[in-house]
């Protein structure tokens, strides 16, 4: 037993990181995001165009992370749909397109390319969180690319 009365384990469970976040919207519409420097949003910035970038930045740092040393740069564009949803009746995002242009240097071996992309988008956490999953397409180094399925 161990010193809170349970049965200790040869297995260690295995925490999950925690990552926490804060921001603020001012009156004036300024947004800060833990104490780095607030920044104004035009009013036509909706907060449909604030979750695309928030998708396509996710999605592009965690490419860069699982490059693992890869110089990764890359463009995103990004579209979506919002209507009323037939199973509940609420308005939603229903369609989420990304279309990525990248580079990565050095280039990743051909074989190894779809299994880094299906990475790239599994562990975006702000497209895991959505109720429908974002579509992505991808361009690596100029050529049309796929993740791994």
């Amino acid at each position: 037993m161990n010193e809170r009365g349970g049965v200790a384990s040869d297995a260690v469970a295995a925490r999950a990181r925690r990552f926490e976040f804060a921001g603020s919207v001012e009156r004036e519409g300024h947004v800060l995001a833990e104490g780095r420097a607030p920044i104004e949003l035009p009013e036509a910035w909706t907060p449909e165009h604030l979750l695309l970038a928030a998708v396509a930045r996710c999605t592009l740092k965690s490419l860069a992370f699982h490059a693992r040393g890869a110089l990764v740069s890359g463009a995103a564009s990004m579209t979506c749909a919002v209507t009323r949803r037939e199973a509940d009746g609420r308005y939603a995002v229903v369609e989420l397109d990304v279309r990525f242009d990248v580079q990565l240097d050095p280039e990743p071996v051909p074989d190894q390319l779809p299994e880094l992309l299906a990475k790239a988008e599994r562990d975006c956490f702000v497209g895991n969180s959505l109720a429908v999953k974002p579509g992505y397409e991808w361009r690596v180094n100029g050529r049309p690319a796929a993740a791994a399925s």
